[in-house]
């Protein structure tokens, strides 16, 4: 079945059709223009930056045409989280995925022929399928599809960041579908990958909707990442408040910080391409419900993350590339929320990078991924608005200082270094724009090189006129020069300097060159963006919203939801500062629906009103417009817990580690034995003796040392390691507090379920 064009003016009014079912008041950038677009099935490629409201320009055009809307997604974990969503909302959403029986997936297809269900979530894998592919063509016949989405739209592409060889081939949906409009979505594509997309997916004469890369509540920083950069990593994070994610490069480097966080108290899971599905799955899930606070990860966490309030990322190494980067740390603040953006930089993990890179097969993709880290490098390095940086490389450009990152609210000193541009660009010039930065560098400060004098270039004009600056002075000319659109260079992996027309402005002597000099970077508070909503950070604001987060918790875990599908935090933040108290008042809140008012809203308002009662404070709502916010503050915490809520996850590992343990094994030997630290041993064992196993605890830590460490368990006034350590002196090793600790702890649990049960 033909879905045939219908007018927009024939459909309600699409600001109604949007509050009605998702709850918002007005579309955001770009959106409108989209869902016009495909009501008049026209077809369309969307460039959304992440928390830009990609999925709502399919969702709410489904919902308002005839037919099934299928949407390609390219993880389960991405296509459930969506489908738990739109249900949770009301919506009628499913998927067919390999997660599903027989029976299941039978159950669903009827329910899609009998017209029951509006989106449809598959895998790009699923289209290949034959039997599936006659399916649709039934769905097609009855119900009618109203459109294909293609989330993740840059996996098409071989110049995408997530290339996926099995989207090559969603161009068959157009061969057999021709009647049946498409809708590319991505969060981010250059303007090579926008052209490969269309071309790919053989669009017609598409809708091109690029919606802005700026997320201006996003602050972004550079740290440098000294020898102690475990250390300032953990303050950082106990600084933050809320939801994070740490970002690493290879999974032991994910496995060591995920353990030595844990140690240090703070609530944390690893994810990684190297464990069971099962356990990233579980993982990834207590991430989502806020049963934990951080996720260390490796980039395999990724786009199946659907978690709006994460409020930091940290990348404890450095990324590949400029868009990576501008992914992993867009999942922070996807609530439009304030949220912070840190890396780490270490020339030691960019030698590591390079190494990795030394393994790919293909010498172009070697030389492709060499300048796509360098460009990651001078990123770091660089002194002029980070924000600049970015959007230029996906062909935006900012107007002024962005004023939210380290180089803008911490701006290093600028000099006049016109001349100095003038003597850089003359040189291109002269070596006819065909060698690289360091060749142009080497000309200007008279090095003696073999391959100057071969190539003649000690004859040139130019050749020792830069004696007076140094190597790192020239590079940070070249990398000002580049970031602010003063030259160009090659994007084949060789990154050749290319004058354009701002470069012969300088030296036509049209334009000055103001170069920032770096100084050393310090810690900056982030700072709100102008349109989040203000929250007054009054004692009773504050404690209203801690008591609606704790309401919105049990609600979830009761639906087995994530917290943030009940209510985001902004619209918490609303709540707890308006105090309404009429349904009415509840429904103008941003984020509110009609079925989220009629789910939760006299559960909320109970709540609001009983806070307002024991406080004595007034009952009409307060407004407060939203308005430019100041300075962030973090508070620091230090958790103190005596026991974790639940225990670690015990895989094959650890039961091979406990089976060498029960026939009589130290750690040293188990360790000898499996290629393993000790101090990994030691953590397995404390894992098992907190999931109950049998383990004698004697035979590892004498009995004699046992009691002091558990006599200052007791006073409950350490209980990280670091603390316990520096409580007994170093003469008590890190492994033996660790297992005297986990057995103190699962004492105590033991002892907490007796009492609730006697109760």
């Amino acid at each position: 079945m033909a879905q045939a064009e219908i007018p927009v003016a024939d459909f309600p009014s699409l600001e109604k059709a949007l509050k009605h079912h998702f709850g918002y008041d007005e579309f955001r950038p770009g959106q409108r223009r989209v869902i016009e677009a495909a009501l008049k099935n026209q077809d369309t490629l969307v460039i959304m930056p992440t928390g830009g409201g990609k999925s709502l320009c399919y969702q709410l055009p489904a919902l308002l045409k005839i037919g099934v809307m299928v949407v390609v997604s390219p993880l389960i974990a991405l296509m459930q989280d969506q489908v738990a969503g739109l249900q949770d909302n009301g919506i009628a959403a499913t998927f067919l995925n390999s997660s599903l029986d027989v029976e299941a997936q039978r159950q669903r297809e009827a329910a899609l022929l009998r017209g029951e269900i509006k989106l449809l979530y598959v895998s790009p894998e699923r289209l290949q399928n034959p039997g599936f592919i006659q399916f649709l063509n039934n769905l097609s016949q009855t119900v009618g599809i109203s459109g294909f989405a293609i989330d993740e739209a840059h996996c098409v592409s071989e110049w995408g960041h997530d290339f996926r060889p099995e989207y090559r081939r969603l161009f068959e949906l157009r061969e057999r579908f021709p009647q049946i409009s498409l809708l590319a979505l991505t969060a981010t594509a250059t303007e090579r990958v926008r052209r490969d997309i269309a071309q790919q997916l053989r669009l017609r004469d598409p809708l091109v909707q690029v919606s802005s890369f700026n997320r201006p509540n996003l602050f972004y920083e550079v740290r440098p990442k000294g020898r102690d950069g475990y250390r300032a990593l953990r303050e950082q994070v106990r600084q933050h408040s809320g939801s994070g994610i740490i970002y690493c490069l290879s999974r032991k480097r994910v496995d060591e910080l995920a353990l030595l966080l844990s140690q240090d108290g703070e609530s944390v899971l690893p994810y990684h391409a190297g464990l069971a599905d099962e356990v990233r799955r579980d993982n990834q899930t207590r991430f989502i419900r806020d049963d934990v606070r951080l996720m260390v990860a490796t980039v395999a966490f990724g786009m199946g993350i659907n978690k709006p309030d994460v409020r930091f990322v940290i990348h404890y190494d450095i990324p590949r590339n400029i868009e990576g980067y501008y992914q992993e740390s867009g999942r922070a603040g996807r609530d439009g929320e304030p949220a912070h953006c840190t890396l780490y930089l270490a020339y030691g993990d960019v030698a590591t990078a390079e190494y990795l890179i030394s393994q790919k097969p293909d010498e172009t993709e070697q030389r492709i991924a060499r300048q796509q880290l360098r460009q990651m490098v001078d990123y770091a390095e660089s002194t002029v608005c980070r924000r600049h940086i970015q959007l230029s490389y996906f062909g935006e450009t900012l107007a002024g200082l962005c004023h939210q990152c380290d180089n803008c609210l911490n701006p290093p000193p600028t000099e006049d270094w016109t001349i100095e541009a003038q003597k850089f660009l003359s040189c291109v010039a002269r070596c006819q724009e065909r060698f690289g930065m360091m060749h142009i560098i080497d000309v200007l400060r008279g090095s003696r090189k073999q391959k100057l004098t071969n190539l003649g270039h000690d004859k040139l004009s130019t050749y020792g006129i830069g004696k007076d600056r140094s190597v790192e002075e020239w590079k940070l000319l070249g990398r000002s020069l580049l970031h602010q659109g003063f030259l160009d260079e090659t994007t084949d992996g060789y990154r050749i300097p290319k004058l354009n027309a701002a470069s012969w402005q300088i030296l036509r002597k049209q334009l000055t060159v103001q170069v920032a000099v770096p100084k050393d970077l310090k810690p900056i508070e982030t700072k709100a963006s102008s349109g989040s909503v203000r929250f007054d950070n009054s004692p009773e604001a504050v404690a209203l919203l801690a008591e609606l987060k704790a309401l919105r918790k049990r609600l979830a875990d009761k639906q087995n939801l994530p917290p943030y599908m009940v209510f985001n935090e902004s619209t918490l933040k609303q709540m707890a500062q308006q105090r309404p108290q009429t349904l009415e008042q509840f429904g103008q809140l941003s984020g509110v629906g009609s079925r989220k008012l009629d789910q939760y809203g006299e559960t909320f308002l109970g709540s609001i009103r009983q806070f307002c009662a024991d406080h004595g404070l007034p009952t009409q709502p307060i407004i407060i417009s939203p308005s430019p916010a100041s300075h962030r503050s973090a508070s620091s915490s230090h958790p103190n817990s005596s026991q974790p809520s639940q225990p670690p996850t015990i895989g094959n590992t650890h039961r091979l580690t406990l089976q060498l343990f029960q026939q009589g094994h130290s750690i040293d030997d188990i360790a000898q034995q499996r290629e393993l630290k000790p101090v990994t041993i030691a953590t397995h064992l404390e894992h098992l003796i907190l999931n109950g196993e049998s383990i004698d605890l004697d035979a590892l830590v004498p009995p004699d040392r046992q009691q002091p460490i558990r006599q200052v368990l007791d006073t409950q006034e350490a209980f990280t390691l670091t603390d316990l350590r520096e409580r007994l002196g170093e003469s008590y090793s890190f492994d033996e507090i660790r297992l005297v600790r986990a057995d103190w702890q699962q004492q105590h649990s033991q002892s907490t379920d007796k009492n609730h049960a006697d109760q």
